[in-house]
């Protein structure tokens, strides 16, 4: 018997022997394989800088090479030199020193499309529509909204002038501005959106906005007739995981397991949970989500979804269910890296493409429906991962007309904004604000005195048959028809400004609001024609039916994808245009 015993111990001790040595040798081989692929890139770099035929910049070589490593990765994982840690400061606080606008480029000249209000641009009497001609004396006039960007943005306290072209000013401007520290908060509005329904819109998750959410709340909470809240994480991209958490916190006991996270490095296995005294346990919630909210508007929208503290309205969300943290690098350089998955309380991850799988040509598949799991919500509702949050009352999303469209990008609604406020020295209250049928005309007018065109979808097609009609040398028998098709979508498109009159007229309305009350004008008038919004206050207004959203047990709709490949290189997301 001792024998056995002998002999059972020694085979123990082999195999953690055998086991100790597998593992050394995989970690000694990972290490020998990132060591020699490093001596190979710098030898490789080090001959390329000294011998290529022409001059090289390394810097610019050195950062192509990092981009496009991490390219192979995910759309999250970045890399920020030096030169740009302030950009990325600004995503993680809102702050930056400059003067408080925003700025777009229009043929030669950049121009001013917003300014905050309380900031150092507003106090000036900045305008949007104003376009800058000169910054200290440097012209402007041929430069991109890049390299003026960088002029404007500058240390806090410093002087900066500007000479600008006012829309109705025979002469130019000029403009000394006090630069300050810009914060942008992530609450822009909140304020009551009918007798007894309050309203708070998140626009990012930077460093404090939990706290600002609080804050909005308690403001609101002052209102006696308050019985029930709106939370709008629409176009929201979300931002950091630990303001996430403390916003869910708000409206959950503390204790409430609120969001995990999973990696590959043991550290980053966690579970967030609520750590404060909330708010209000009690008040009806509904919040707002659209293809634009991502991230932890997702944990916040999910986290409150599974917990069934809120009815959740609009479209599926965005399906971002990745982790980020930060690490520094030498010369002050920084990555931003992937390092975790989250899940929501009842366990779904709602990342929608798998970057891990990719396709040979480099693009990324949606998480296919066969891979999609079924979770229970805390009063057993069905929900499901791989997809984003699926909305508990979906709204079918806005589409708008061509037309509309282009007067966007032409800058035709902007522009006309601009000398709609020369002409006016004051408008209406922004929620009350309403274009007259005469001055809609004038606008069409203005339109047309611009040689404003367009091409339609349809037109687009027909040039595309065109084409394929000449490849196969059928065009002449069917030109005619073509011509004919061409000509009649000619005559309809002058009934354009007549059938999209409500949906431009809007946007016009937003634009102009915009110019005498900021962004929260721009909000204001947004919310006279917004059907999520109408939604919302609805459910929020009949208790039986919100009660039975968050009890039935139904199974929510389950994600379904076009099998369309997605380009990683659309992922990226483009840079702030905060000066």
């Amino acid at each position: 018997m001792k024998k056995i015993i002998k002999k059972f111990k020694l085979l123990i001790v082999m195999s953690l022997i055998g086991g100790y040595a597998f593992i050394s040798y995989s970690f000694v081989d990972n290490y020998f394989e990132i060591s020699k692929n490093l001596d190979i890139f710098a030898t490789l770099f080090r001959e390329l800088n000294i011998y290529y035929v022409d001059e090289t910049n390394p810097g610019e070589l050195m950062k192509k090479g990092i981009d496009n490593m991490l390219l192979s990765l995910d759309p999250y994982t970045n890399y920020y030199p030096e030169s740009e840690i302030e950009d990325y400061r600004y995503m993680t606080t809102g702050q930056y020193g400059g003067i408080g606008a925003l700025i777009h480029q229009d043929g030669d000249h950049v121009v001013i499309s917003e300014v905050y209000d309380g900031f150092p641009a507003q106090k000036a009497d900045l305008r949007a529509g104003d376009k800058i001609l000169k910054i200290n004396n440097t012209d402007a006039v041929g430069k991109k909204t890049d390299d003026i960007s960088k002029f404007l943005k500058g240390q806090a306290s410093t002087v900066i002038k500007l000479v600008i072209d006012r829309e109705g000013e025979k002469a130019p401007i000029e403009k000394n501005i006090n630069r300050e520290e810009i914060k942008i908060k992530s609450v822009s509005y909140s304020g009551m959106v009918s007798n007894n329904v309050g309203y708070i819109k998140l626009t990012g998750f930077i460093e404090n906005a939990a706290n600002e959410v609080k804050d909005a709340l308690l403001n609101l909470k002052k209102n006696p007739n308050l019985n029930s809240l709106v939370l709008d994480l629409r176009g929201n991209p979300g931002g950091l995981l630990k303001e996430a958490v403390d916003i869910v916190n708000i409206f959950n006991e503390k204790g409430t397991d609120v969001v995990s996270t999973r990696g590959k490095v043991k550290e980053w296995d966690a579970v967030n949970k609520a750590m404060n005294n909330p708010v209000d346990l009690t008040i009806p919630i509904t919040v707002l989500v659209d293809r634009g909210s991502a991230s932890a508007s997702e944990i916040v929208s999910g986290s409150l979804q599974d917990l069934d503290r809120g009815v959740i309205i609009g479209q599926r969300s965005y399906g971002k269910g990745l982790v980020q943290a930060q690490r520094k690098l030498s010369y002050n350089a920084l990555l931003k890296v992937t390092v975790a998955k989250y899940y929501t309380p009842s366990g779904r991850c709602i990342q929608a493409l798998d970057y891990t799988h990719r396709n040979e040509d480099g693009s990324v598949q949606k998480v296919p429906d066969s891979l999609i799991s079924a979770f229970k919500t805390k009063n057993g509702r069905i929900v499901y991962d791989g997809g984003g949050i699926a909305p508990d009352i979906a709204i079918e999303a806005q589409k708008f007309s061509t037309v509309l469209g282009n007067l966007v990008s032409k800058n035709l609604i902007f522009n006309y904004s601009t000398k709609y406020r020369v002409a006016h020295a004051s408008i209406s209250p922004a929620k009350d604000f309403r274009l007259s049928d005469a001055e809609y005309d004038e606008f069409v007018t203005y339109v047309g005195s611009q040689k404003f065109e367009y091409s339609t979808k349809t037109e687009k097609a027909l040039e595309d048959l065109k084409d394929d009609a000449k490849a196969d040398k059928s065009i002449d028998e069917i030109n005619p028809d073509i011509e004919a098709l061409k000509t009649k979508i000619t005559n309809n498109k002058k009934d354009d400004f007549k059938k999209y009159k409500p949906e431009i007229k809007q946007f016009l309305e937003e634009e102009i609001a915009s110019r005498y009350y900021f962004q929260s004008g721009r909000l204001e008038a947004a919310m006279k024609d917004d059907p999520e919004l109408k939604e919302a206050i609805t459910v929020l207004n009949d208790k039986d039916r919100y009660s039975k959203v968050l009890t039935t047990i139904v199974k929510a709709e389950k994600p379904m994808y076009n099998p369309d490949k997605t380009k990683l290189k659309d992922q990226k997301k483009s840079k702030s245009s905060e000066n």
